[in-house]
């Protein structure tokens, strides 16, 4: 393939194997070692070449032999990814925890071997995949600076350039000479970030390093990748905040498996990993629960007209039904408490009829309960719903579900997670304040 400036990363085919029995990964790996040692393996020449006679590439590239195949108890992490990514281009990897997301940022890094496949990098490369990896505890964190810069490729006089940068970033002039074993975690996520950052990485590896820090840090970090970006830096970003993945992100791979399920663009990607979630969510909790004196036959959404629904477009009106059938006498002012949550967890609705000082009166026999919503403002979510029943004192849970699902198309108006009504004008041009403004 000819050579590209431009392009900073191309892998091909590339996979990994892992084995879950220990003591056969033990004896598997003696036998790979013997196997790279002997150098007639494979086709029996010291330089194997491609068909087309060019010099097979050795780092980062597994030539077809025994390590192609699965052994007794081994499994692919990683199978037959492919991708590129250019100068100043972030690629977002997102899928479920084990999908094979930080395996294929290790091998991009050096700490992992393919099994089989072909890697290309060029240029510098930062990271930043495990909390803590790279850190020794016992070393101070100026130490470890000098530490991380060396691996980089820094010379002394070069990190001693960037030392107060740094320092400064990470927010650790205080503690910077004390072992990093008595840092927080928000701690040496901002040490290492500062570290691979500010090192003018040709490509930055990033493994759900947004999820720790606050407010500030974060914004820090945006500020710092929005810069390293335009000197050139290509990014690939793992993040299970699909915000961040769609504010930061030209193109996504979405794995699942260890496969390549999806790889193009942002929003189609993502779109495919919600609806994928929506319906194989990590939300598996039984049915129902509690005492049972009640019990929710049925439960969905349906919008204004009264249909049921599985999908609305944010900001429009939706309905949730409830059909109970009450296996006690009755069921004295219940409190029916709802929440809605994305997917990641966080609840975006925590409400009951209590709480709007709305009674629901007596449950006898079978029923409908009926919780209006005029408008959910929601974007591009995959919202899982939970309904728990408690007793007028909120001392007895007697029915819990857990598995509603609704999803939340996007409206271009806005990329977050929520869709409110705003206004845009400049008052300096045209001098008048609207009446909402006042």
């Amino acid at each position: 393939m000819p050579y590209n400036p431009d392009i900073l990363v191309r892998t091909e085919g590339v996979s990994k194997k892992f084995c879950r029995s220990l003591k056969k990964s033990l004896w598997y790996g003696v036998q790979d070692i013997v196997s790279d040692l002997n150098p007639f393996r494979g086709n029996g020449t010291l330089n194997p070449r491609l068909p087309s006679g060019e010099a097979a590439p050795l780092p980062g590239d597994s030539r077809p032999s025994a390590a192609s195949r699965l052994r007794t108890e081994e499994f692919w992490a990683v199978d037959d990814v492919s991708f590129e990514l250019r100068r100043g281009e972030c690629l977002g990897l997102i899928g479920h925890n084990g999908a094979g997301k930080t395996t294929l940022l290790k091998m991009l890094n050096g700490l992992l071997k393919p099994d089989r496949g072909r890697m290309e990098m060029r240029g510098r490369v930062g990271a930043l995949i495990a909390l803590g990896a790279g850190f020794n505890p016992i070393l101070t964190g100026r130490e470890n600076i000098y530490v991380n810069g060396s691996v980089l490729g820094l010379k002394k006089r070069e990190i001693q350039s960037k030392l107060d940068e740094i320092i400064d970033f990470a927010d650790l002039r205080e503690f910077i000479d004390a072992p990093v074993q008595g840092y927080s975690s928000g701690m040496v996520v901002r040490l290492g970030f500062a570290i691979a950052s500010a090192c003018q990485p040709d490509v930055l590896l990033l493994d759900e390093v947004l999820a720790v820090g606050d407010m500030a840090f974060q914004a820090k970090c945006y500020n710092r990748l929005g810069e390293v970006r335009r000197n050139g830096t290509g990014f690939i970003l793992v993040a299970h905040n699909m915000h961040q993945i769609t504010r930061f992100c030209d193109r996504v791979i979405y794995m699942r498996k260890g496969k390549s399920e999806f790889y193009g663009g942002t929003e189609t990607g993502v779109d495919l990993f919600l609806k994928e979630m929506a319906l194989h969510g990590e939300f598996k909790e039984p049915e129902m629960a509690g005492s049972l004196a009640v019990v929710f036959r049925e439960a969905h959404f349906t919008n204004s007209a009264g249909e049921p629904v599985s999908e609305i477009v944010s900001g429009a009106p939706v309905n949730l039904i409830i059909e109970y059938q009450c296996k006690a006498d009755r069921v004295t002012e219940p409190v029916l408490e709802i929440i809605l949550r994305d997917p990641s967890g966080d609840a975006l609705f925590h409400g009951s009829n209590s709480m709007s000082k709305a009674a629901l009166g007596e449950l006898r026999d079978r029923g409908k309960l009926l919780v209006s919503f005029p408008t959910l403002p929601a974007n591009n979510q995959q919202l899982v719903g939970s309904i728990m029943l408690w007793d007028s004192e909120m001392r007895e849970l007697i029915c819990w579900r857990r598995d509603l699902k609704l999803s939340v198309t996007g409206n271009p108006k806005s990329t977050g997670r929520i869709l409110l009504d705003c206004h845009w004008q400049n008052l300096a041009l045209t001098g008048v304040v609207p009446a909402f403004a006042r």
